[in-house]
């Protein structure tokens, strides 16, 4: 159903965007405005909206009947011969009089195939970017988009818990990310993960983005843990760093160091403050100790719907945060060759200042 406070907001943010019309192809965007669950593949679904005017649907025959009547979408379904395709869609962009209109799309959502389709259905129309009209309305939270992500971090934290029994020297990274996948299933979480783990260890957790391998994890290993689990769709997005057998006291050092960045990052979320001054509070505890160059990446990112959203916490975004932003707190110092050590939370801004949905440990934990 089409949530009516939701789209007040989308209109709003439409007209300031100066767009004239929405298209969205199957998304957590289209979720968040409908709660249709669409997925991607190669007969085209797509979202047609104008403030004022029905919703409109181009859609399979096939998926007709997951609509409720009650909706209110005006539908415009296609059987399997391709060839008829282009006239469904022709009619759908009439009935919506989207000729010579401003069309927002996401760019980093809309396929060619869509664009096609749309763009031999309009004429002398005008096709660009909504990213950021969809991103005003998707970044405030509420309560229970509060509560979906909470719940997604004490499943994510469960599932760890019960996959550190398994971690010790001669495991592979890749069955201790089998067993976490496992465990996050088990703890409750939606069984289409945000992402795939990573677990890396050794110099492969020198790589912020590691893929796991059938590296055996080794005494002396830095171990990162990057994992997160999905609740009613919302996503937790979770880093802690782990030794295997002994911890170095480099790597001791490290550790307190990336907990102290970390913290005063939490520290500085509040409303008005600046996205760029969460990242910058992290970065100087970091290159006060002359690991600066080791931090290689932004401090954090949104969450939500999407394990990767606005805003984003980069030292030069100006951004101000708003009560119920969410995003991650993921400060990390990376030796190429030897190991890293990174430690991510959640956090929400609230009217007190911060929130944070994480509560595991930060300390590095010595395993096996």
């Amino acid at each position: 159903m089409m949530t009516t406070t939701r789209f007040q907001h989308l209109n709003q943010a439409i007209q300031e965007a100066g767009l004239e019309a929405l298209a969205l192809n199957p998304s957590p965007s289209l979720v968040y405005l409908t709660g249709l669950h669409f997925h991607l593949s190669e007969r085209p679904t797509v979202f047609l909206y104008r403030p004022e005017l029905p919703a409109t649907l181009v859609l399979p025959e096939l998926e007709a009947s997951k609509i409720d009547p009650r909706a209110g979408y005006d539908l415009f379904p296609y059987g399997d011969n391709p060839e008829s395709w282009k006239a469904v869609f022709s009619r759908a962009c009439n009935h919506l009089s989207l000729n010579g209109k401003t069309i927002g799309i996401e760019p980093n959502r809309l396929r060619v195939l869509e664009l096609r389709f749309l763009e031999a259905g309009v004429s002398h129309a005008q096709i660009q970017s909504a990213e950021s009209c969809l991103a005003v309305v998707r970044m405030h939270k509420d309560e229970n988009e509060v509560a979906a992500m909470r719940k997604a971090v004490q499943i994510a934290q469960q599932a760890l818990q019960s996959t550190l029994p398994i971690i010790k020297s001669g495991v592979t990274e890749r069955e201790v990310a089998a067993e976490l996948v496992l465990q996050l299933i088990r703890a409750g979480s939606d069984a289409e993960l945000p992402f795939s783990p990573t677990v890396a260890g050794g110099p492969n957790s020198a790589n912020p983005h590691a893929v796991p391998s059938d590296r055996s994890l080794q005494d002396g290993d830095m171990l990162v843990i990057d994992w997160g689990a999905a609740y009613q769709g919302y996503c937790a997005d979770l880093t802690r760093s782990f030794a295997i057998v002994e911890l170095d006291p480099e790597f001791e050092k490290i550790g307190e160091i990336v907990k102290e960045a970390n913290l005063a990052a939490q520290k500085q979320v509040t409303a008005g403050v600046q996205a760029g001054q969460v990242d910058r509070a992290a970065r100087d505890v970091i290159e006060k100790t002359g690991y600066g160059v080791q931090f290689t990446h932004r401090t954090g990112h949104g969450l939500g719907l999407e394990v990767h959203e606005h805003p984003y916490i980069y030292a030069e975004n100006q951004q101000a945060l708003e009560e119920g932003m969410t995003f991650t707190i993921e400060p990390g110092i990376y030796l190429s060759g030897r190991g890293g050590i990174r430690i991510e939370d959640n956090v929400v801004v609230t009217s007190r200042g911060c929130d944070c949905l994480s509560d595991m440990a930060r300390e590095i934990q010595t395993l096996g």
